[in-house]
């Protein structure tokens, strides 16, 4: 988290979520690595496109992507969410600002993107890394349903400050699936958990599975070895960071957003209540919703390191 506090500028940050029809999903099972790579992709080629046109906001901005896989009740639902700076560098190097409240219209987003994946579909296809159609005909049938339909690009209210971006950040850029808070119980055959549903005004409900259904429907939710899950774009991608960071900050100091802006409060550290190390590790942990035994390595007899 320090390298992202380091490059928050005092704006307004947006948070827009892409999401791949159903129709993508059994081809996303068969090919996870293409239609990941598609959809971060694809999303980060729209926002940059879109906020480059000068009918919109005529500049590049800064892009954070995180690829999800997984709905509440451990279902496969592909979607990215998408962390934005609400304004960017206009090419005369001003700085160029969205409206207040307002990143870019999704309407737009949306076909923009379903273009875009459609056409690295299409690409993974003619060079045979497809897996999952019968031939060409089947997959241009394939491609044809997905465009006849309406994409869902969805843009929440923007984030209450830098404070909350890192905080969005910690809890939701490295878990997979389901955290062990939602577990229930366990009787030797079934597992019980607690999950929102969205299509009930978000309430809370609990699903009970079969412990082999669980672990399928987790199972689907780890990443192809080595892939990437969080991505930088635009002010933020890794070749020009540093000197595109700072060159904004300027010109936002210049306008009269001060560097007070985006400083963060610092992390806590607890520390191991008999030695006071600060280095953890799990050594015990017995029913989910019990207290767990963790204790640092130099108390455990583990290496911590």
């Amino acid at each position: 988290m320090s390298r992202e506090a380091e490059n928050l500028l005092p704006v307004e940050y947006h948070h827009v979520v892409f999401t791949l029809p159903a129709e993508v999903n059994r081809v996303g099972l068969l090919n996870p690595v293409a239609v990941y790579d598609a959809l971060l992709t694809g999303a980060a080629e729209t926002i940059r496109d879109v906020a480059a046109d000068p009918k919109h906001l005529g500049a590049e901005v800064g892009l954070l992507l995180v690829l999800h896989t997984w709905g509440q009740a451990l279902s496969y639902h592909p979607h990215v969410h998408g962390i934005a700076t609400g304004g960017g560098l206009a090419p005369d190097g001003r700085w160029s600002s969205c409206r207040p409240g307002f990143f870019l219209p999704v309407r737009v987003l949306s076909r923009v993107f379903r273009g875009k994946f459609l056409t690295r579909m299409r690409e993974a296809f003619a060079r045979g890394k497809l897996a999952g159609f019968a031939d060409a005909r089947a997959f241009e049938g394939w491609a044809q349903g997905l465009r006849a339909k309406d994409w869902v690009v969805y843009a929440k209210p923007p984030f209450g400050g830098p404070a909350v971006v890192l905080k969005y950040l910690a809890r939701y850029t490295h878990r997979v699936a389901i955290g062990n808070s939602r577990l229930v119980r366990f009787d030797g055959e079934r597992v019980t958990f607690r999950y929102k549903d969205y299509a009930d005004a978000s309430k809370t409900k609990e699903m009970t599975l079969g412990a082999a259904e669980f672990v399928r429907r987790w199972a689907t939710h780890v990443l192809p070895r080595g892939f990437v899950k969080v991505r930088h774009y635009g002010l933020v991608a890794n070749r020009h960071r540093s000197a595109k960071v700072a060159a904004c900050r300027r010109l936002l100091v210049a306008a009269g957003c001060g560097p007070v802006s985006w400083a963060v409060e610092p992390v806590r550290v607890q520390r191991c209540p008999v030695c006071g190390c600060d280095r953890w590790v799990m050594v015990e942990r017995f029913d989910p919703m019990g207290p767990g035994v963790v204790w640092c390595g130099s108390v455990a007899g583990v290496d911590s390191s």
